[in-house]
């Protein structure tokens, strides 16, 4: 027991790998110090691209079809959206084996915030929040706004709020609910670590998520005119489904500066946040605690930042929203590498039952890459997604193969991507590759059978035959 590793996970909300990227604009000294003693992933996707069905595959290993939360938890009905119970959590198979539990700031998983019913023994579940209730000196989202020195808006068409879009305040970080977190975590980390028994630590944050604020100090490392804007910003989607393009037009009016000035503040955003998880590395550091812990730095889903003439997320199976980053370091890992093995957030599940020893979580919808932490050159197989849209519904499943993406839009046409030759996703080569498609298709169909997607399986019925094969192909 005393082998057993430490896990600290650091996981921002809707960063995509992009900024975690060497070459990358975004600032971020701590996460390089840990990429540079661990193992980067270059290929690690969401299973879905919003927080709450992305949140709840982290913790069980399911996908969302299975684990039930399908849609961002407090946007739909009481009786709608629901996590299913009798499914084990990573951090109960922990609890098992004697390691302290302990979770701080964002949740968004299911609507009762008790996570000790989870395997979280300390339940730092949005703490910062509550405490700011409390007027315990963390200052809100409109005081914020009260001390911006930048602030952009989104408005119209006429019947909708104005809402913000970006914004830098004068506020520190220390009095913001980022500092909170980290303090309360920080709390936990001085305690455990004078304790005999391995434990494991989420620090999670809303940030850098709207409503996206950044801090001067952070957004002054930044000059705006320099920053450059995303090589498919100007994507006409002509070729995608109508979806993509009735949403693009909500950014119809944002100019090239304001596309600049965003991705600034959402860097500098990023930045503060890479400070924090600084001061966690460094309490580990100083606790001589470093060398026996499983660091991981994780994201829920991505971002567009101008992306295809988009930003947020949601909707749109492009790379951008569904690669995260994903950087692993510590006892038995590989040290200053990177690997292109294909896996999925929801893996993360089973391999880290597996590096804490403890009872698997046996399910086929997620595996453990603990082999990939030793031997990053090793082929994972596929990666797989799915999204059952959110508020306005809709179906896609997503399946990475190789060079190849594709994506079966219950909803449009498919979409077929070759990532070597199109990584900005500006060339849909569907009708192009119509075996290719019929193959991938297949995949997905063989995936919808092997986690008993039911909702999929029962597209028999005449208006639902859309797919180019049918359930029938996955089957053996």
């Amino acid at each position: 027991m005393a082998n057993r590793p430490n896990i600290l996970m650091f996981l921002p909300d809707a960063m995509p790998a992009s900024v975690v990227q060497p070459g990358s604009q975004c600032l971020t000294p701590n996460f390089d110090r840990v990429a540079a003693r661990g193992l980067r992933f270059d290929r690690c996707y969401t299973t879905a691209p919003i927080c709450s069905p992305a949140r709840a595959s982290l913790l069980t290993g399911l996908l969302p079809h299975n684990h039930g939360v399908l849609q961002v938890e407090h946007c739909v009905d009481d009786d709608q959206c629901c996590l299913r119970t009798g499914h084990p959590h990573w951090a109960q198979r922990l609890s098992d084996v004697n390691y302290r539990t302990a979770y701080f700031g964002k949740w968004h998983v299911e609507r009762s915030n008790r996570l000790e019913e989870f395997g979280w023994q300390v339940n730092g579940c949005d703490q910062a929040a509550a405490q700011r209730k409390l007027g315990e000196g963390v200052a809100a989202v409109g005081d914020l706004l009260d001390d911006a020195v930048l602030a952009r808006y989104l408005e119209g068409p006429d019947g909708y709020n104005t809402v913000l879009h970006y914004a830098v305040t004068n506020v520190p970080p220390e009095q913001r609910r980022i500092g909170l977190t980290t303090d309360n975590a920080l709390a936990f980390l001085d305690e455990a670590i004078g304790g005999d028994a391995p434990w494991a630590c989420v620090v999670s944050f809303t940030e850098p998520n709207t409503p996206e604020i950044a801090g001067a100090e952070a957004f002054a490392k930044y000059d705006v005119d320099r920053i450059e804007l995303p090589p498919n910003l100007n994507d006409d989607l002509a070729d995608r489904p109508a979806l993509y393009s009735r949403q693009r037009q909500i950014w119809q009016h944002t100019t090239d500066r304001e596309w600049r000035e965003q991705r600034a503040a959402y860097y500098a955003a990023v930045t503060e946040l890479d400070a924090q998880f600084g001061r966690l590395l460094d309490r580990l550091e100083a606790g001589q605690q470093l060398d026996n812990t499983i660091v991981i730095v994780l994201s829920d889903h991505g971002r567009y930042l101008g992306a295809h003439g988009f930003d947020n997320h949601n909707f749109a199976a492009f790379e951008e929203i569904y690669r995260v980053p994903l950087i692993m370091a510590g006892p038995g890992i590989a040290v200053d590498a990177s690997t292109d093995a294909c896996v999925g957030i929801a893996d993360l599940c089973p391999t880290l039952v597996e590096l804490a020893r403890a009872e698997a979580i046996d399910v086929p919808d997620s595996k453990s890459f603990v082999p990939v932490l030793a031997q990053p050159d090793i082929d994972n197989g596929p990666a797989y997604g799915e999204s059952h849209g959110c508020r306005f519904t809709m179906e896609q499943r997503i399946l990475w193969d190789g060079d190849w993406k594709f994506v079966f839009n219950g909803f449009d046409y498919d979409e077929l991507y070759n990532l070597a030759e199109d990584p900005h996703e500006t060339t849909n080569v569907a009708m192009d590759n119509p075996q290719r498609c019929q193959q991938m298709m297949t995949m997905i169909w063989k995936r919808i059978h092997e986690t008993a997607d039911h909702a999929m399986l029962g597209t028999h019925y005449p208006p639902m035959r859309m797919a180019r094969v049918g359930p029938n192909a996955g089957k053996n």
